[in-house]
Formats: C-alpha cells, sequence, structure tokens
C-alpha cells in the first residue's frame, strides 16, 4: 500500500475518498509469502499430507522434521522430540515400536497397509511426494501393470536416494523397493502383495548373503550410514560452537553457517522458567493464613454470642461491617496461595530465531498508542512513547506503531508529523550507542553517570549535538501547543490549504497518514525505519463509539489491514518503552514452542516516574504489582490492566484457546464381561457422535478456508456464488467481524502477514472502511471480539474474557523495568482515577458478564474466579467502610462501645488477630520483596479511596444501570512542567474530598470529647475509654496523608472544602449533644448533704 506521503481520509458509508497532500513520505508493503518448512535433521522439505496440512511429528511443539526422519528416530534414535525431549507418538500408518501405547479406535493392524480396502491413504499421498516421475500417476495413487512394465527397471542405472543421484552410494546398497500397481516411488513400510503381483515381471536384484535382509528394506547400510555421518558431524560443530572463544580456530570455522545445522542444544532449551516461591517463605505463610482463618472463626464466635445490649445498634453494624471485611480478604487472598516468579533466556531466543546471515525469525509485532485530548495528554509526552518505541531493540521490518487520535487534533497530527522526522535522528543514535532509556525526555534527565560503559570515541559529541537537536525539537512542538491554543473560526488548514478533516471532532471522516514504513522514508545513516502510522477513526453524531475500547477495536482492524502481525503491543500515550528488549521478553513466552500457543497475553507491571520518594498517595501501586499479580501469575495468569501488554491477536478474535487430547480411557480386565460390553458400547456410541461433530467442524472449517482463499479481496469471494450452502461460513464470518473480506482474510492467518494477492488501492479503501462508524454494526465487535463493551474499565472484561476462552496469561517482571508512565500526582487526580477504575468495576458487577455468575463450565479455575470476583465487588465495600470509619467518633461522643466488657479469652483472641494480620503483612513482604512503607501507604489509600471515589463510583454506577444517568469519562493529567512535586498537596475542587475530611475531622472531636469527659471522671473512666481511642486513632492515621496534604499547603485549600467540612462535622456534633449530652436526662439530683442547716 503506497500512500504517495499523503493523508488518506474518507468515509465508507458516505462513499468518500481523499487523498491529502503533505510533507512526508510513507509506503507499506506486504509481508513476504511465508516459506515451505523444511526438516532440521537431513534438509529436505516436509511433505503435504493428504489433508493438505504439513506433516507434524511431534504435537507438543511441532519441531519440522520429515516422514523418513520420523520414521528413522522412532525404530532406530531415541525415539523423541530433538527439541522438547517428548517421545514421538505413534501417528497411523507408521510401523508400532516398543513403548507405544495401546489406542481403541485407532489402530487397525490386519487392514492397515492393504490399500485395496483404502487403508493406504496417508502412505500413497507420502509416496507421491518421493515420486520419481516416470509413468503416468493416476488420481488414486495406483498404477496399472502396463504402466509398470512400460517403466520396466534399467539395471545400467543407478537408483535414486531422496530423488537424487547418489555416486557415493553402490546400486546394490539402494533401498528402493517398487511394488506392483504402485508408481516408483520409495516406501517407507513394506507392502502386503496380492497373487497377481506373481505376473509382473521385475528385475532381480543383487543381495550379499553376508548381509542381513533388513539392510535391502527402508533403513538400508546407505541410510545408516548417511544418517550416522549427520550425527557425526553435528556433534562436531557443536562442540565447534561450544569452544569457539577458546581461539583455537580451526578448519571448521567456516561450517557454521551451514544450512543444514539444526538449532544447538542452547537453542532448543525452553525459552523461559517458573521460579516458585522458596519454600521457607511460602509454607509459612500458608500456614499462617489457614491459622488466621481459624482464629476468624474463634473471633465471630465470640463476638456474635456476646452483644452489647446497652449499644445494640453499634454493636450491630460493627458486626455486619467486620462479616464484609472478612469475606473480601477471603477473595484477596487465596488467589495468592501459588504465587511464582518467572525467568526469560533471551540468549536462547536469539539462538532460535536469529541465525547469522540469515533474515531474523522473530515474530512481527503491532504496537498501538491511544490518545484524545492532547491538551490534557502534552504532544511530547506521546511524542517520547512513540521516539521509544521506534528505537526499540527488534527487527524494524518487525514492528509497526498505530497512533489513535480519538481526539481527531490537528496538534496530534502536527507533532507525529515533527516526530517522524526526529526519529530520523534518534533511532540510529540510540542503536549505535546503546542507550537506554530510549525516551529522549527521561534520557536527558537522568541523573547518573551517562559515560558508565561507553567506550566509543564519539560518544560526547555526538550526545551533545543530539541533545541540542532534542531541544530544539521541544521548542518546536511547544510553538504547536501555543499555536493550538487559538483556534481559526473558519477552523485549521493543512500547508496545501486544504481544511483539516477533523476540524468538527464529532462529525469528522477517518484518517490514515503513514509517515515512515518500509521501503519509505531512511534514517540518517539509510537505514530503514519502523512503519508510523496515523489513525483517526470516524465520527459521526448519533453513534455510540464506545470511548477507548472503541478506538482500540478500529485500531485492530485497520493494522490487520495494513501490516496484521499476529502480536499487538498497547500501551498509554505516556508510557514509554523503559527497557528496549521488552518485546523480546514478551517473545520469550508467546514464541515458546512448549507452551507459548496457549498464552492469549504477556503482562508487565506498571513503573511511574515522577513521584515523590515517600509515594503518600500510593500512586506506585506496588503491593498490587508485586504481590497480587504473583499469585494470579501461578493460577491462570494475571488480569489485563489496560496498558503494557502483549497481546496474540487470536485471542482477541475471541476464539478459543487449544486444547490438548486427552489420552484414551482404558478399562480394567478384572471387571465382568456384560459390564464391559456395556461400557464398550456406550463409548462407541458416544466416540461415534464425537467423530460426526468432528467431521462436521473440519467440513465447515475447511469450507471456511477455502471460502476466504485470498485469491479474491478485491471483490468478494469467486467460484462459490451458486452454492448457497458454501456462503453460510463467510455469512458467520461477517456477522461476527464485520463486512470487509480483506479483514476477515486476515483473521484467518494465524502467523499474521498480509494477505497474497492484496493490492494498494484495495488496502486503502478497505483501512477506511474498518475504521467506519458503522462498521461495528449488527456485528460481534465488543461482545465477543476485541476490546469489550459495557464498562469504563475495558481491560479488566477483555482479560476476563479471554480467560473465560480458556487461555492463559503471564506476568513478565524484568530486572529493567519494561515500561514507565506518568501517575496523577495530587490527590484530586488521583482519587478521580480510582472513581473510573470502581465505576467500571460497579457496571461490570451489573452486567451479565459478572464473574459471580458468568463464564462457568468453561476455562476458567477457581481461583482465577475468585481474583475476579474481588475486582468487582471491591467499591462495595466502601459502604461498611463508612460506617466503620465512623464508629469510632460515634462510641466517643456517646460513651458507648461495640465490645462488651473484654474478659480473659476476648483479650487474647483480639491480640492473637491482630497478631496474624501483621506476621501475614510481614509474610507478604518478603515474599514479594515489598517495602513495609509501601504496604502501609496501600493501607492508607485504601482507606481514602473506599471512603471517597469507592463511594461515589458505587451511586454513580446505580444511576447509571438502574435509571440511565451517564456520568462522562475524565481523562487524568500526564504530567506537568511546574517543577519538581509542586502539584503533590494541591487540592483542586471536587466533591470527593468532602467525605474523607468529614471523617477526619469529626474523629478529631471525639477523641477531644473523649478525653476531655475522662479528665471530668475521674481515673476509674481512663480504662473503658482507652479502646475508643484505639480505634479513633486507628482511623485518623489512616486518613493522615490527607491530613498532611491540607496542612502542608493550607493557602491552596478551597474555601468552600473547609467550609462543607466545618459544617457538616458540626450538624454531627448538635446531634450527638441532643441524643446523649453528658448531663443525665432525669435532671440534677439532690443529695442530704449531712449539715444541720438550722
Amino acid at each position: 500500500m503506497d500512500t504517495k506521503g499523503r493523508l488518506v481520509a474518507g468515509s465508507h458509508n458516505r462513499n468518500e475518498f481523499v487523498l491529502i497532500n503533505a510533507d512526508e513520505v510513507g509506503r507499506v508493503t506486504s509481508v513476504k509469502e511465508l516459506s515451505g518448512q523444511i526438516c532440521q535433521i537431513c534438509g529436505d522439505e516436509i511433505e503435504i499430507t493428504v489433508d493438505g496440512e504439513p506433516f507434524v511429528a511431534c504435537n507438543e511443539c511441532a519441531f519440522p522434521i520429515c516422514r523418513p526422519c520420523y520414521e528413522y528416530e522412532r525404530r532406530e534414535g531415541n525415539q523423541a522430540c530433538p527439541q522438547c525431549k517428548t517421545r514421538f507418538k505413534r501417528i497411523k500408518g507408521s510401523p508400532r515400536v516398543d513403548g507405544d501405547e495401546d489406542e481403541e479406535g485407532f489402530d487397525d493392524l490386519d487392514h492397515e497397509f492393504d490399500l485395496a480396502n483404502g487403508h493406504g491413504g496417508s502412505e500413497v499421498g507420502l509416496s507421491s511426494r518421493h515420486n520419481i516421475g516416470r509413468g503416468a500417476y493416476n488420481g488414486s495413487g495406483f498404477a496399472t501393470p502396463s504402466e509398470v512394465d512400460a517403466a520396466a527397471l534399467n539395471p545400467e542405472i543407478p537408483l535414486l536416494t531422496y530423488g537424487q543421484e547418489d555416486d557415493g552410494i553402490s546400486a546394490d546398497k539402494h533401498a528402493l523397493i517398487i511394488p506392483p500397481f504402485m508408481n516408483r516411488a520409495k516406501r517407507v513400510h513394506p507392502m502386503p502383495f496380492s497373487d497377481t503381483a506373481s505376473s509382473v515381471s521385475l528385475p532381480p536384484r543383487p543381495m550379499d548373503p553376508k548381509k542381513d535382509l533388513a539392510v535391502y528394506g527402508y533403513g538400508t547400510v546407505a541410510w545408516k550410514d548417511r544418517m550416522e555421518e549427520w550425527r557425526r558431524r553435528q556433534n562436531d560443530k557443536l562442540q565447534m560452537v561450544k569452544h569457539q572463544g577458546d581461539g583455537g580456530g580451526g578448519q571448521n570455522d567456516g561450517d557454521v553457517d551451514d544450512p543444514d545445522m539444526p538449532k544447538m542444544d542452547e537453542g532448543r532449551q525452553p525459552l523461559s522458567r517458573k521460579l516458585p516461591i522458596s519454600s521457607s517463605k511460602i509454607n509459612p505463610y500458608r500456614m499462617v493464613i489457614l491459622i488466621r482463618m481459624a482464629i476468624l472463626g474463634l473471633f465471630f464466635h465470640y463476638r456474635i454470642l456476646h452483644p452489647v445490649n446497652d449499644a445494640y445498634a453499634l454493636w450491630l453494624i460493627s458486626v455486619i461491617c467486620e462479616i464484609w471485611f472478612a469475606v473480601s480478604w477471603i477473595f484477596d487472598q487465596f488467589p495468592k496461595w501459588f504465587p511464582i516468579e518467572r525467568e526469560t533466556y533471551l540468549d536462547r531466543l536469539s539462538l532460535r530465531y536469529e541465525k547469522e546471515g540469515k533474515p531474523s525469525e522473530l515474530a512481527p509485532v503491532d504496537v498501538f498508542v491511544s490518545t484524545v485530548d492532547p491538551m490534557k495528554e502534552p504532544p511530547l509526552i506521546t511524542a517520547n512513547t512513540v521516539l521509544s518505541i521506534l528505537a526499540v531493540d527488534y527487527p524494524v521490518d518487525k514492528v509497526a506503531c498505530y497512533v489513535s487520535d480519538d481526539g481527531a487534533a490537528m496538534l496530534t497530527f502536527e507533532a507525529l508529523s515533527e516526530t517522524s522526522e526526529f526519529a530520523r535522528k534518534w533511532v540510529p543514535f540510540c542503536k549505535k550507542f546503546n542507550i537506554e532509556p530510549r525516551a529522549p525526555e527521561w534520557y536527558f534527565a537522568e541523573k547518573v553517570d551517562y559515560l558508565k560503559d561507553k567506550v566509543h570515541p564519539s560518544f560526547v559529541r555526538e550526545r551533545r549535538a543530539m541533545k541540542r537537536e532534542y531541544e530544539e525539537f521541544k521548542i518546536r512542538i511547544n510553538g504547536l501547543v501555543t499555536m493550538a491554543q487559538k483556534v481559526p473560526e473558519e477552523g485549521w488548514t493543512m500547508q496545501d490549504g486544504t481544511p483539516w478533516p477533523g476540524n468538527d471532532v464529532r462529525d469528522h471522516p477517518g484518517m490514515i497518514q503513514v509517515f515512515l514504513g518500509n521501503n519509505g522514508v531512511h534514517d540518517i545513516e539509510g537505514n530503514e525505519l519502523p512503519r508510523l502510522v496515523y489513525v483517526s477513526r470516524e465520527k459521526r453524531p448519533g453513534f455510540d463509539h464506545h470511548k477507548k475500547a472503541g478506538a482500540m477495536n478500529a485500531l485492530i482492524r485497520v493494522s490487520a489491514v495494513i501490516s496484521n502481525a499476529p502480536y499487538m503491543l498497547n500501551v498509554d500515550c505516556d508510557h514509554y518503552i523503559n527497557n528496549s528488549k521488552a518485546l523480546r521478553e514478551a517473545m520469550c513466552f508467546m514464541m515458546d514452542p512448549t507452551s507459548g500457543k496457549k498464552i492469549c497475553y504477556v503482562q508487565f507491571p506498571q513503573r511511574f516516574d515522577g513521584i515523590d520518594r515517600h509515594d503518600r498517595y500510593s500512586n506506585r501501586n506496588v503491593v498490587f504489582f508485586d504481590i497480587n499479580m504473583k499469585g494470579l501469575d501461578g493460577i491462570q495468569g494475571p488480569i489485563y490492566v489496560g496498558t503494557g501488554c502483549v497481546f496474540r491477536r487470536q485471542a482477541l478474535y475471541g476464539y478459543d484457546a487449544p486444547t490438548k487430547k486427552k489420552p484414551p480411557g482404558k478399562t480394567c480386565n478384572c471387571l465382568p464381561k456384560w459390564l464391559l460390553c456395556c461400557c464398550s458400547s456406550k463409548k462407541k456410541k458416544a466416540k461415534g457422535k464425537s467423530k460426526e461433530k468432528l467431521t462436521k467442524s473440519k467440513k465447515s472449517k475447511d469450507t471456511s478456508i477455502q471460502i476466504h482463499a485470498l485469491e479474491n479481496i478485491e471483490e468478494g469471494i469467486e467460484g462459490i456464488d451458486s452454492e448457497k450452502s458454501s456462503l453460510m461460513p463467510q455469512i458467520k464470518f461477517e456477522k461476527k467481524f464485520g463486512q470487509s473480506p480483506v479483514f476477515i482474510a486476515a483473521t484467518l492467518l494465524e502467523d499474521g502477514g498480509v494477505p497474497p494477492g492484496a493490492t494498494s488501492a484495495s488496502l486503502l479503501k478497505e483501512a477506511i472502511h474498518v475504521i467506519s462508524c458503522g462498521y461495528e454494526d449488527k456485528t460481534e465487535w465488543g461482545k465477543e471480539v476485541g476490546w469489550i463493551y459495557g464498562s469504563v474499565t475495558e481491560d479488566i472484561l477483555t482479560g476476563f474474557k479471554m480467560h473465560c476462552h480458556g487461555w492463559r496469561s503471564v506476568y513478565c517482571i524484568p530486572k529493567r523495568a519494561a515500561f514507565k508512565g506518568s501517575a496523577p500526582i495530587n490527590l484530586s487526580d488521583r482519587l478521580h482515577q480510582v472513581l473510573r477504575w470502581a465505576l467500571g468495576s460497579v457496571e461490570i458487577l451489573l452486567s451479565r458478564h459478572c464473574p459471580i455468575w458468568y463464564g462457568y463450565g468453561c476455562g476458567l479455575k477457581p481461583l482465577e474466579r475468585f481474583s475476579y470476583i474481588n475486582s468487582v465487588v471491591y467499591p462495595l465495600t466502601s459502604v461498611p467502610l463508612l460506617a466503620y470509619c465512623t464508629l469510632p467518633a460515634v462510641c466517643l461522643l456517646t460513651g458507648k462501645f461495640i465490645v462488651p466488657e473484654i474478659s480473659n479469652y476476648a483479650s487474647i483472641l483480639f491480640m492473637l488477630m491482630f497478631l496474624s494480620i501483621a506476621v501475614t503483612s510481614i509474610l507478604e513482604i518478603q515474599w514479594g520483596g515489598v517495602g513495609i512503607d509501601d504496604l502501609w501507604r496501600n493501607e492508607q489509600f485504601w482507606v481514602i479511596g473506599g471512603v471517597s471515589a469507592h463511594l461515589f463510583a458505587l451511586v454513580q454506577g446505580l444511576l447509571k444501570v438502574l435509571a440511565g444517568v451517564n456520568t462522562n469519562f475524565t481523562v487524568t493529567s500526564k504530567g506537568g512542567d511546574d517543577g519538581e512535586f509542586s502539584e503533590l498537596y494541591l487540592f483542586k475542587w471536587t466533591t470527593l474530598l468532602i467525605p474523607p475530611l468529614t471523617l477526619l475531622i469529626i474523629n478529631i472531636i471525639g477523641v477531644i470529647v473523649g478525653i476531655s469527659d475522662a479528665i471530668s471522671n475521674g481515673y476509674e473512666s481512663w480504662g473503658p475509654l482507652f479502646g475508643r481511642l484505639f480505634f479513633a486513632i486507628w482511623v485518623i492515621l489512616h486518613l493522615y496523608p490527607f491530613l498532611k496534604g491540607m496542612m502542608g499547603k493550607q493557602n491552596n485549600v478551597p474555601t468552600i472544602l473547609i467550609v462543607w467540612s466545618i459544617l457538616l462535622a458540626s450538624i454531627f456534633s448538635l446531634l450527638w449533644v441532643r441524643i446523649n449530652p453528658f448531663l443525665d436526662h432525669g435532671g440534677i439530683v439532690l443529695e442530704v448533704c449531712g449539715l444541720d442547716c438550722d
């Protein structure tokens, strides 16, 4: 697809297609066609079976081995796959060897090689592969006797081995046997001949009586000598590779690039491994959890059987809250039962998929960057993210970056144009000196010794020049931002005078601009650059565009048309690649032949820049990313958190995960014969039904593949219009994916790549078509395909659906953080971010996709379901948490308490309860690698967010679902330039700040009143006061970051916030005075003083 450097805009529904001139050159080309597989042992091409599929010897890793080598390894070798070391299973048509399992319904030893009865189909296909080519070959694979006579053997011509003449092998050592009624092809197995074979004369073959007769079958001396010679040569090469650093050299130095050389033993090893938590850490942790559950049972037994009669309402509220806290703790705790860590081997990845002198075999990756409002998401931040992607340590022809501008902003487009120009200088500088990170803003801001490990003499000079170039680039971007703040009345116009198509944000056509790409603009050193594509989907009034989830689905479709990489990475515009090898880290899991096929995505933890050292508002969220996610990784994988995630494209298309075939059941011979007969008859019926279903599914799959063959993507499907039954699969595909034949064809390419036969015109047309606003109507987009709609937190819902399809995910924590982003630094923005997350959870809780009742009987594991339930019900905790944080003030003001007079048993129980909580936290810190300050900050913000953002989210979610009142999505600001931590204590007006401040004031008032009451009543009142004070101080300590922020910047606190908080606290205090003042309601008690007044 060649855009000639022009912006492509258009609308499929309005039949508009416009090319707008620009000053950049961009081009997208098709991916090369995949070549056939080559046997890694003998170098021959792997044959195609009669089903049209390549021969697969190992069902575990699909290591490419041809049929003859597979037979030889089973008969003469170690009977195991050279790559994954898994024992070969017997394939139908292969002779048995020692150790094969008995499989019911699979073997037919009496007629397996009886070609007359049609049981030799696989061998016929195999023999056709080795056909020498003399004589006619009819459709059934048999040759008539006349054909055999016509192609009679000439003893003067040496026979062929592997279809080629080998002068080094004498004629008497060849193993070519041509049975009657067969073409001249090499047989894999000895054939039982019929009696009619005697009428066909075959030339005699010289036989040496000293040799074994098996020599003259398949597997002769020549074959064995050849295999042994090959093994010896490979061992020599392996030893040479292992000792190539010894400086010995030798004559074999030039053989390293031998095309016949297979993957070395190191390259056959797994690309990653699990690192279970040490048993000395995890076993005590599990024991403490079980002990804590037992203590919880005893605690609730005591609490329920010992009510407080004079404060029954307070006691009942407290017990209900505590039960809810215990249930939520169980949902949060048990998914941490099997925590694991993982380790990747990047050297093995390179050894396996990147060979010297050959093109890289690493899988292509499409990277998605989403942005909406350039005023809240500064273009300079987005530009740094794009630059870090373009400079990633990955083959340039395997990377494509797609930037989604959902605000259709001219500022974003112009900033991206400037970024593509600066990338021509930045990318070669990064790769030449191997710098980290590759986002220039953070690279030049690092306060480290940038000369460390740098030995290139020109590094200092070029670094200074590059820093100057970047500063000029920043000036140009800042100039664009300043200019964009004054919008002309007639709207923006482009350089050639054409009006900007996105002047109306809510009504504009779809736009695509390819800035960089294959065979397009090169860097200053003449090297290719990764693709950079600007995408703004069409928007029209009256359509639901589904916010970020809709934008991501548009990127899925347009990337499938242009590049169609099998894997996709999505990042927010403020999350740059901090580790240039992040994509390789993900490929260690995705491309692992043993376990990669079932992985739907690889999630990386979120790390942040620009946060104060104390992380007052728990922006880093370390407890979740370093404890909870490690626990989920040991079950079915972490949940998707919205950014820093590498997806398998097929998983996002709504397909089920591949399943392993279960081994056939075995029947015990000791059972009665009549029972065996009943069981066998039932099994046969069940197998018959399953076979029928399997054949039907295969037929439908084959027809769908034939229907969507890509010779005819221009105007639809050819050659099948006359058959309505053949059109049914196409209609199903259109209902699922939409009416784009190019996109539907791309979905069938599991390994990615642009469909063959596609032209630039058709790709341009389809790219605009798939981002049109009405494309998703009456399809499964947002329901079963792509990012799922129905919640502002589309990430949780999307990951949940994939796990329900049987996929598993992986959590990858590299030593150097893979991605870093910007976090909202002030409390108001932080609370709005938490509000959005909690609102999304409430929407999922009240939808049909709620994990409490959705997805049973599928691939979701029970503990994984526990985690998803916890992720959607946690906003409900805001109600009991708000009530529980109010109870201390009520107890201090009323003189009541939620616990009766404590006995020795009760005091021991309470001490054990607090001790178990402390020990659990300490052990979590130990195996999770989290600091105690991070744990405490997380606990504090759980209370602050719970009584404010979670509560508002619960109310808004109920209004949205029950009353249809919609809430707007608020984009959190992405960084600022006001100085380091300048906004840390800034309080912006928001109603979210009222509940925590009110709780803080009433608890402080309660403490003052309680202490004053104890002072006035004497020493005996201090004992009962201790429990109430402890309760209230617990709440105040959790709200301490909120209080410190207020006290640190009093001049920045809005007056209305202080007025509202004092007003609510005063009302609550007056109610207490009215209900239960210090004085008794019975009036003043008069007593006789004992003095005689007379």
